[in-house]
């Protein structure tokens, strides 16, 4: 059963806004991993298995060394598991 209630619906629109937010979908990413996190260890919502492996397999993503460039595999990837991160945010 899904989170419900104004926080959870909150965090799930403002997660879906930076997830589609104009810009660089690295830094796109990290903002919404960033806000998702906050709102799974606020209780807002649910852990589930799914978008637990999805923000596992993200977050090898967005890791940059200093002066790297954003892009490339990075931000395919990112592109690719925000898509099923945003599916899997009405389960949470």
């Amino acid at each position: 059963m899904s989170s419900t209630g104004p926080a959870a619906e909150a965090a799930r629109r403002e997660v879906r806004e930076l997830i589609e937010a104009k810009g660089h979908v690295v830094e796109n990413a990290r903002g919404a991993m960033a806000r998702l996190e906050r709102a799974l260890d606020a209780g807002d919502l649910q852990r589930t298995p799914e978008l637990m492996l999805f923000l596992a397999d993200l977050a090898p993503a967005l890791e940059q060394d200093d002066g790297q460039k954003l892009g490339g595999k990075s931000a395919e990837a990112a592109r690719f598991i925000l898509r099923a991160v945003e599916r899997e945010l009405d389960n949470a």
